[in-house]
């Protein structure tokens, strides 16, 4: 059986050091063994499971839905149709936050439009961060002034 200290484990498994520790902590790697000096040893097992975790959060899987993915992947009577679910469950979500990110570049598209990006205060981006917002919305668009018009903050 090969045993490696933390630096070990992390240069096999493309783990940070810190990140192993943190695993363990929240329970996704059961605790290392230790020598009598207090140092973690962790054996080939614990590599793979490192790095079935880096993957898994690769794919941007959450640390819970990791954790029920490292139960499934170690009970060797599960079924396929419970992993399939959960990664369908994975997809939807990925599916929202890409809209949720289309819709962010959407309004900073709109709000760098608007700006005139000139040597006056006035700036629509500035004053859409600083608006209340008190729904959890996104921003509403800002308007450009016309040329010539001058808004709240302009000076002739």
């Amino acid at each position: 059986m090969n045993m490696m200290n933390i630096g070990g484990a992390a240069k096999a498994s493309g783990v940070s050091a810190k990140m192993i520790r943190h695993y363990e902590e929240v329970g996704l790697l059961p605790p290392a063994e230790r020598t009598e000096a207090g140092y973690r040893m962790y054996r080939d097992a614990d590599v793979h499971t490192l790095r079935f975790i880096r993957q898994a959060r690769d794919l941007g899987f959450s640390i819970p839905v990791i954790g029920e993915l490292v139960g499934l992947w170690q009970n060797r009577r599960r079924s396929s149709r419970v992993v399939k679910a959960v990664a369908q469950a994975h997809i939807e979500e990925l599916e929202q936050k890409a809209k949720d990110i289309l819709a962010m570049k959407a309004t900073l598209e709109h709000l760098v439009h608007c700006c005139n990006g000139d040597d006056r205060p006035d700036c629509p981006i500035i004053e859409q961060l600083a608006s209340d917002a008190k729904d959890g919305q996104s921003p509403a668009p800002a308007k450009r002034p016309r040329r010539g018009q001058l808004t709240a903050g302009h000076r002739a």
